[in-house]
């Protein structure tokens, strides 16, 4: 940092003594121009003249006030106002002493609004102007009672241009923050929902695949001794289980990975076009399931394919965790106007008739999925026993949360 910046920045962060500074150099300059002729014998000629004692004192007094502009600026306006109609009456020769009275003009230009300046500015203007033309020992025509009126505008008009540049970089500033404030919580914002909708995925991934290996690896515990061929069958369910298992967390954590990792295979999201071999899964665990479709022809957005897949696959593993060895279930899947309705029943043979709402994370996730596409999800118990998912969709995705979804 130079020395001038250094100065610079000590006075911003003094405003009193900057306005001492000011006030110094005002009184100065006063002070030379009460000693200035401007009015010769032969005319317009510069000479010396001796000011009036008490000119010297309003000098003073008005440059010792300034010192306050900032802290009271209406106050430091009446007092050097004051001071300069009591030197535009009694001065002869006359001071300079409006000159403080434009400086503190300038300053209530500068710190408050434009109807206060013009109402401020036009009657001190006028105030000045009068006095100098009515109770001077001047002429009303002279120069000096009109260099008043000009100068008193110029310190209203600086004053108020400068507030408006300062108002208007000030505007720019909130702006680029506001703007910076709303992109970081767009950015906040978009990393929590993908953060939710990884962690459903994951969910729904793990819980099915570790269902159906859970369950045959213990069918292959019970027969491995006995009929060893059921057990091998069992154990290949349990290989294919967990290499789809494998398979879909790669591809879910694969959106995690940045623009220079090395490449991966990866494999799109499952849809209803796969909704035969999640069964197949689940039958081959041993639970036996009907499904029932009536949506021929109907081509759902990725969001909303990944979201039917994914509520059967949980209600299906909900199932298989709770409803019992005996269990059956019903799943069926129809286009009814704009929308695809999703049903999952069982008829909760268990002793569990259905999973509780504050048990685990699955119907949270299932729910979540649901109302971020703008549909509608039905859980509970049905009569007579088992448990009912109904989930209905939106064939076409409407919003922001749907999209940000896919």
């Amino acid at each position: 940092m130079s020395t001038v910046d250094r100065i610079r920045h000590q006075l911003k962060a003094h405003p009193l003594a900057l306005d001492a500074i000011l006030a110094v150099g005002v009184l100065l300059c006063m002070v030379a121009g009460s000693f200035v002729d401007p009015h010769g014998p032969d005319g317009v000629t510069w000479g010396i003249r001796t000011p009036d004692p008490l000119s010297l004192v309003l000098i003073g007094l008005s440059a010792a006030a300034l010192v306050l502009r900032r802290r009271a600026p209406i106050t430091v306006l009446a007092l050097t106002g004051t001071f300069s109609i009591i030197e535009c009456v009694t001065g002869d020769p006359r001071a300079p002493v409006a000159m403080s009275a434009v400086i503190a003009l300038y300053t209530v230009a500068s710190t408050t609004d434009r109807p206060t300046t013009w109402r401020v500015g036009l009657l001190t203007m006028t105030v000045l102007t009068a006095a100098a033309m009515l109770g001077g020992p001047l002429p009303w025509y002279a120069q000096e009672n009109l260099g008043i009126f000009a100068w008193t505008g110029i310190g209203a008009t600086a004053g108020d241009a400068v507030r408006s540049r300062r108002a208007f970089v000030q505007a720019i500033q909130d702006r680029a923050e506001k703007a910076e404030r709303t992109r970081e919580e767009e950015a906040r914002r978009r990393v929590a929902e993908e953060r939710l909708r990884i962690a459903r995925d994951l969910h729904d991934v793990v819980a099915h695949h570790i269902a159906l290996v859970n369950v045959q690896a213990g069918v292959a515990a019970h027969v491995m001794d006995k009929r060893p061929d059921q057990a091998k069958e069992a154990l290949s369910h349990v290989r294919e289980a967990s290499r789809s298992a494998l398979n879909e967390l790669r591809a879910t954590v694969g959106l995690l990975r940045q623009s220079g990792d090395p490449e991966a295979p990866t494999e799109p999201a499952p849809g209803l076009d796969r909704l035969d071999e999640l069964v197949g899964t689940f039958r081959s665990a041993g639970l036996h399931v009907e499904v029932a479709r009536a949506d021929a022809g109907t081509t759902l957005p990725a969001a909303v394919d990944l979201a039917a897949y994914r509520v059967i696959q949980e209600a299906l593993t909900n199932v298989q965790k709770h409803a019992g060895g005996e269990a059956k279930a019903e799943v069926s899947v129809v286009r009814v106007g704009p929308n695809i309705e999703i049903t999952v029943l069982d008829n909760g043979a268990g002793e569990d008739d259905g999973p509780a709402d504050g048990g685990g994370h699955g119907l949270l996730g299932m729910r979540e999925r649901v109302t971020a596409l703008r549909g509608t999800l039905t859980t509970g118990p049905r009569y007579g026993g088992g448990f009912r998912v109904h989930a209905i969709l939106p064939v076409k995705t409407r919003g922001r949360g749907a999209a940000d979804t896919v």
